[in-house]
């Protein structure tokens, strides 16, 4: 079944329409995790607690000890990011513009390059930069520290609706032409970022063959064989607050695989993905060809016919 099902659907990931419709079974990810150990992300401690559900860990706060809690390099939630009135306009202008069908149950409004992840190519395409209601957003990541110097070139808003059984597979974001920082403003309801440690099947799954090209530029340096052994038959949950900003970078971001369970959507909701270059288009042996990209990403439109070409 690896043709486009009508839901957007294709290959391995499937939605509630489609394993109904063609009767595919689809493996349980969340039974598979219920077999390892669960830790769960205290914001505050920015440290792992034993537990699977986040917000019984959160709330347990005043009484975590430290001592015990598990650290995970790379990590970044920053709750309240977008004010209320800003999270609800936001959507407002986001819902103004088309969607379109994606695969498990998502839709998505995808603003950036064309790309090919297998053959490694890079095209313009139609991108002619993004939303203008979007822009402060944006603009915001230049007050956050970790987030200083990041421009944006893939702008993806992505929703979940639980009557579809939306979710996204475990996966690493590809390394090849985004780079560290993996960034996602959430909104519209509390989310869960399921972690496990990445075992590696074939060296080009997800390019990660090319981080060593790159490794010694990292915001966090990878951990090594002995200190990732100690993450290995766990899995790690990350709480996703409505309005929050969350970064993945240095090993959460490449050591481990990261998903969205079908279980922990209970109401729409829609994050917004924001990529950067890796160092080979900002600086390096393929900076010319993401000159036309870094220039594009720089606009912000609002004119009819730049969103009906979307």
């Amino acid at each position: 079944m690896n043709t486009l099902r009508p839901c957007g659907c294709k290959g391995v990931r499937t939605c509630l329409t489609c394993e109904k419709d063609f009767e595919i079974a689809k493996p349980s990810f969340y039974s598979q995790f219920q077999e390892l150990e669960p830790w769960s992300y205290c914001v505050q401690c920015e440290r792992l607690y034993a537990g699977w559900d986040t917000q019984e860990v959160q709330a347990s706060h005043p009484e975590h000890d430290m001592s015990r809690g598990l650290p995970l390099p790379g990590i970044f939630v920053q709750e309240q990011f977008l004010s209320p009135d800003e999270g609800t306009q936001l959507m407002n202008d986001l819902d103004a513009l088309p969607w379109a069908v994606s695969q498990s149950g998502r839709r998505k409004q995808n603003y950036g390059p064309k790309t090919n992840f297998k053959k490694r190519r890079l095209q313009l395409g139609a991108f002619e930069g993004f939303p203008a209601s979007t822009r402060y957003v944006q603009e915001r990541f230049e007050s956050v520290p970790l987030l200083r110097n990041f421009q944006t070139i893939e702008q993806c808003s992505l929703e979940y609706e639980p009557s579809k059984g939306a979710s996204i597979d475990p996966h690493v974001d590809d390394c090849w032409i985004w780079g560290e920082r993996v960034v996602t403003v959430n909104c519209l309801a509390d989310a869960v970022l399921t972690l496990n440690v990445y075992e590696e099947q074939q060296a080009s799954k997800y390019n990660l063959d090319l981080v060593p090209q790159y490794e010694q530029q990292l915001l966090e340096p990878l951990l090594s064989p002995e200190q990732l052994a100690s993450y290995k038959g766990k899995v790690l949950r990350i709480p996703m607050p409505n309005l929050s900003l969350i970064v993945l970078y240095g090993p959460a971001r490449y050591q481990f695989e990261h998903a969205v369970l079908r279980e922990d959507v209970s109401e729409r909701r829609v994050c917004i993905a924001y990529r950067e270059f890796t160092p080979m288009y900002i600086a390096g042996t393929d900076k010319e060809q993401g000159v036309a990209v870094r220039l594009k990403s720089q606009l912000f439109w609002t004119t009819p016919e730049v969103i009906k070409s979307h």
